[in-house]
């Protein structure tokens, strides 16, 4: 949606050519949670690849409505490292299918990494 590859469970390796602004993108279920935290760490202790930058963690709904209490206190933890933006459930997405219109979340993430450097906007 936002032009980006998905490289799978690893970190791209800009000495092969492959760019290194990153969106971490995980569901917001418990493993999903889990990783994301696995990986800021991975940032956090300098063990990614040289010239890797986290432009964003993005997390996707993994079911409809709220999320738990105990992920939510997770998802702010995972904000106190990083920019977070949340995507909600989507029907149609579960299908394969494109949605009519993009959420709002998704709309806004689009224009962040889109700003030229410098003026990203303030972390949500």
């Amino acid at each position: 949606m936002l032009g980006g590859a998905d490289i799978g469970r690893r970190w791209p390796d800009p000495a092969m050519g492959e760019p290194g602004q990153v969106l971490l993108v995980a569901r917001t279920h418990d493993l999903g949670i889990r990783a994301a935290s696995q990986a800021l760490n991975v940032l956090r202790t300098e063990e990614q690849p040289a010239g890797v930058q986290l432009l964003a963690v993005v997390l996707v709904a993994d079911a409809p409505g709220p999320l738990p209490r105990v992920l939510g206190r997770r998802v702010r933890v995972l904000r106190s490292g990083a920019e977070v933006h949340r995507v909600p459930w989507m029907p149609a997405w579960r299908l394969g299918e494109e949605a009519d219109q993009l959420p709002r979340a998704v709309r806004a993430l689009a224009r962040r990494i889109s700003a030229p450097a410098g003026r990203a906007g303030r972390p949500r």
